[in-house]
């Protein structure tokens, strides 16, 4: 499973959330920051950061927490 976090430079909540997946033992990920993309900023610009499976189109939105992972995981 590859997800995608989009996130921010310079973002504590994103900080967070990569400790979150890391506690979780998450899948690799690709890191995608918003901040020079209009289109992800206008989607994403106050939801960062959120986990996304590309391949079902599911998002979990920040605050989430090592069994919110896992439940979107389907662990």
């Amino acid at each position: 499973m590859s997800l995608i976090l989009y996130q921010r430079d310079d973002c504590h909540l994103c900080d967070l959330a990569l400790e979150v997946l890391a506690t979780a033992r998450a899948p690799a990920l690709e890191s995608v920051f918003i901040d020079e993309d209009p289109t992800l900023e206008a989607r994403y610009g106050t939801r960062v950061p959120v986990l996304c499976d590309p391949r079902s189109g599911r998002e979990l939105d920040w605050p989430f927490d090592v069994q919110a992972v896992a439940a979107f995981l389907g662990r």
